[in-house]
């Protein structure tokens, strides 16, 4: 089914005038064909130049098996081509179909881009087999399969997480937001689960179903009626979006600071009933701790300390730009 999002908010503007987005088509397709999108660089990294499909050989996907599941699809470990793959499922929800729909495009968002601290789109379709999907099922997303281990698990499971361990996490995810926030595109729900984390020990930001493309030369844009999907976990939201107020790239630094403070404190950041923790955040100035535990009161738990209430700041122009939070973080490491 077509996009119930205006294609401007998920394609680069050299590529929406010519997209055909017929039923059956996701903003992947051209004609039948595929997208080549421009090689480019940013900051000595390079977006590598490559063909992805709209495409997916359904005859060379086996092995399905589950990985975990959301609000809003499954996830299967799959083969294809002869490598292993992930296979995102994304359901209708029967609450709100239009964010079902609004959320399938969103995941789309930084599917033209590449990065190492990003999980790379493949391929993505609305055409589904019978054999694969059902009338509950939107269409297919084919990403890259990095491991079902996310830094949710890695925080909350593990041991014990050294300070090496949590600013080296920290700073692939600034990376990852870095190159994200320079493409216009915001992810809105930057949290531990949304956070892959590789066989080499490598965060991968994945799941964007709650993204927004911003419009090129905007670093603001105001939530329309048409992307009612926009939200995240409200645990980590910054407090204009709770409010309902602008997007920018600035929310998710504030999640950053978040998951950062949990990297650091292997603890949740908030108790209580969620309208009470809304409310409090937004009105009352509420955030995670940082004078109970033992990690802030040495030297470099002062300055993260100090990096944190930028972060979370309730005036998202006083939080450090993803650019400005990577020094910060190198500065660290190289301090450790």
């Amino acid at each position: 089914m077509p996009s119930p999002i205006p294609v401007t908010r998920l394609l680069p503007r050299d590529i929406y005038p010519s997209l055909d987005t017929r039923a059956c088509s996701s903003p992947l397709t051209k004609h039948g064909s595929t997208l080549q999108v421009p090689t480019e660089r940013l900051h000595g990294e390079r977006v590598a130049s490559r063909l992805w499909s709209s495409v997916i050989y359904w005859k060379e996907l086996r092995s399905l098996q589950p990985v975990g599941s959301g609000g809003f699809g499954s996830v299967y470990r799959a083969e294809y081509l002869g490598q292993t793959a992930a296979l995102k499922r994304v359901k209708k929800c029967t609450k709100n179909r239009l964010a079902s729909r609004q959320s399938f495009w969103a995941e789309l968002n930084a599917a033209h881009l590449r990065h190492g601290n990003i999980v790379r789109v493949i391929a993505a379709t609305t055409c589904v087999p019978a054999d694969f999907g059902d009338d509950d099922c939107i269409g297919m997303i084919l990403m890259e399969y990095v491991g079902d281990r996310n830094l949710q698990q890695v925080i909350y499971d593990s041991a014990e997480l050294q300070e090496e361990q949590w600013l080296r996490y920290s700073t692939d995810i600034a990376h990852g937001l870095r190159f994200l926030h320079a493409h216009s595109v915001v992810h809105l729900d930057i949290k531990p689960a949304n956070v892959l984390v590789t066989s080499d020990d490598v965060c991968k930001i994945v799941d964007f179903g709650c993204s927004f493309k911003l419009e090129r030369g905007c670093e603001v844009s105001v939530i329309g009626p048409e992307l009612s999907h926009v939200g995240g976990t409200y645990t980590h939201r910054a407090p204009e979006l709770l409010k309902g107020e602008a997007v920018s790239p600035k929310a998710d630094i504030f999640s950053f600071g978040i998951t950062l403070w949990q990297l650091m404190t292997r603890e949740q950041p908030y108790t209580g009933d969620r309208q009470h923790v809304v409310y409090a955040v937004v009105a009352q100035n509420l955030r995670p701790p940082v004078h109970e535990s033992p990690v802030f009161r040495s030297e470099q738990g002062r300055l993260c300390r100090s990096l944190l209430s930028r972060c979370w700041s309730g005036d998202a122009r006083c939080r450090p730009s993803a650019q400005e939070l990577l020094q910060q973080l190198e500065q660290l490491r190289s301090h450790a």
